[in-house]
C-alpha cells in the first residue's frame, strides 16, 4: 500500500480512539458528571448522531476541496472540540462537543476512504479499505485501553487531552504525507453525478445491513466495561486489558476480512453475522463466568471486524459514480447502528433486565443483518440468473463472482 494510505489509517486511529473510548470511561464520567451510566451512555449516541448527519453533509461540502486540505481542516476542528470537552463544566457542554467532534470525524471518514480507494493499486480496494479501517481496530487495541487506563489514574478528562494531542500528530503527518492535490487515479466527480449514483435500491439495502451489523457489535461493546465489572466480577484494573483483547481479535478479523472482501463479500458478511449471533448469545448466557466472558470478548472482536472490509468496499462497487458520497453515507449507516444500539441497551438496562440483556439486543440486530445479507445475495443472483434461486444458494453463487465485480449486485 502507498504510504498515504497508512497515514489515512493513522488519522482514523487517533479519532477512532475518541469514538470508542467512552465504553471504558462511562463509570468515571457518570460519577463526575452526576448522571446515571445509561445517561452517560447517551454521549456515545450523541457522537453517533453527529456522524450520521456529518458524513453525507461534509462529504458534499468538501467534495471539490483537495483531500489534504479537507483532512487538515477537519482534524483541526476535532482537536478544538476535544480541548473544549476536556474543560467542559458539565454534561450539556460535553454532549455538544461530542456532536461536533463526530461531525468532523465523519467528514474525515468519507474523505479518507475515498482517497484510499483512489490511491490503491488495481484489485486492492478491499485491502486499502481494510488498512484505513484497521486504524479504528488499532484504536480498540491501543487507544481505548490506554484511554481507560489513563482515566483510572488521571480522570476521564486526561483521556480527552491525550486524544487532542494524538490528533495533532496525525494532522502533521497528513500535511507531509498526503498529496496536495486531489490525489486520485479517477476523474473528479460533481455533486450532481454523485447524487445520481446514489439512486440504487441495492445500495440502500447494503446501508441497512451495515447499520444492523454495527449496531449488533456496539450495543454490547458500549456497556462491556460495566458488564465485566458488575456481572463477571472482574476487577476494574483488568478492564483495559480485556478491551485490548477485543481489539486484538478485531485486528485479526479485519486482516482476514480484508482478504476475503474482494472475492467473497456476501459470504464473509453471512458467516461473520452468524458468528456474531452465536458469540453474543454465548456472552449473555455465560457472563457470570469471568474466564469464559474474557475469552468470548476476543472472539467477539474477531467476528465484529471480519465483516468491516466487505461492508465498506461493497458500496464503492455498487455506486462507482459516487466515490465520496457512497462511502460517507456508509459511515452514516454505521452510526445509525451506533446511535440506536446504545439507546436500546440503555432501555433494557433501565427496564431492569441487567447488563447481560444488551448482548441479547445484539443477537436480534445481528439476525436482522443476516436476513438482509441473504436477501442481497438473492437479489444479486436473480440479477445475473433469471431462474429461481434459494437465498442460501444465492449467497454461494454471488461469492463466485470475480473480484472486479465486487458488489455489482446493483
Amino acid at each position: 500500500m502507498p504510504l498515504p494510505v497508512y497515514v489515512l489509517g493513522f488519522v482514523i486511529f487517533t479519532q477512532g480512539t475518541s469514538e470508542f473510548m467512552l465504553s471504558g470511561l462511562l463509570p468515571g464520567m457518570a460519577d463526575d458528571l452526576g448522571v446515571s451510566i445509561p445517561d452517560a451512555g447517551l454521549l456515545i449516541s450523541a457522537f453517533a448522531i453527529g456522524m450520521v448527519v456529518g458524513a453525507p453533509l461534509l462529504a458534499l461540502t468538501t467534495l471539490r476541496w483537495p483531500r489534504r486540505t479537507a483532512l487538515v481542516a477537519l482534524q483541526a476542528v476535532f482537536i478544538a472540540a476535544h480541548v473544549v470537552g476536556a474543560l467542559a463544566p458539565g454534561y450539556g457542554v460535553l454532549f455538544a462537543t461530542r456532536v461536533i467532534s463526530a461531525l468532523v470525524y465523519a467528514g474525515c471518514w468519507g474523505v479518507a476512504l475515498a482517497a484510499a480507494v483512489s490511491l490503491a493499486p488495481a484489485g486492492a480496494t478491499g485491502r486499502a479499505v481494510a488498512t484505513v479501517a484497521g486504524g479504528l481496530t488499532l484504536a480498540t487495541i491501543v487507544g481505548v485501553p490506554a484511554g481507560t487506563l489513563l482515566s483510572q489514574y488521571a480522570g476521564w478528562r486526561a483521556a480527552f487531552w491525550a486524544v487532542a494531542a494524538a490528533t495533532l500528530v496525525s494532522l502533521v503527518c497528513t500535511v507531509f504525507a498526503v498529496p496536495a492535490g486531489r490525489a486520485t487515479n479517477v476523474p473528479a466527480v460533481s455533486a450532481r453525478a454523485e447524487l445520481r449514483g446514489m439512486a440504487r435500491p441495492h445500495l440502500w439495502l447494503s446501508y441497512a445491513i451495515t447499520a444492523f451489523t454495527f449496531g449488533a457489535v456496539i450495543v454490547t461493546f458500549s456497556y462491556l466495561a460495566s458488564l465485566l465489572t458488575e456481572v463477571s466480577g472482574l476487577a476494574e484494573g483488568w478492564v483495559p486489558a480485556v478491551l485490548a483483547l477485543f481489539g486484538v481479535g478485531g485486528l485479526l478479523g479485519i486482516a482476514v476480512g480484508g482478504r476475503l472482501a474482494e472475492t467473497y463479500p456476501l459470504r464473509t458478511l453471512g458467516w461473520g453475522l452468524g458468528g456474531l449471533i452465536l458469540v453474543s448469545g454465548a456472552l449473555a448466557l455465560t457472563a457470570r463466568h469471568a474466564a469464559v466472558a474474557v475469552g468470548l470478548v476476543f472472539v467477539l472482536g474477531f467476528v465484529a471486524w471480519v465483516t468491516n472490509p466487505a461492508l465498506q468496499s461493497r458500496v464503492f462497487a455498487l455506486a462507482p459514480e459516487a466515490p465520496t458520497l457512497a462511502g460517507a453515507t456508509n459511515t452514516a449507516a454505521f452510526n445509525v447502528g451506533n446511535t440506536l444500539a446504545p439507546m436500546l441497551g440503555g432501555v433494557v438496562i433501565d427496564a431492569g433486565y441487567g447488563f447481560t440483556a444488551v448482548a441479547w439486543v445484539g443477537v436480534a440486530l445481528a439476525v436482522a443483518g443476516c436476513a438482509g445479507t441473504l436477501w442481497a445475495a438473492h437479489l444479486a443472483a436473480r440479477t445475473t440468473n433469471p431462474s429461481p434461486v434459494r437465498p442460501a444458494d444465492a449467497l454461494a453463487a454471488k461469492d463466485r463472482t470475480p473480484a472486479p465485480l465486487l458488489g455489482s449486485d446493483a
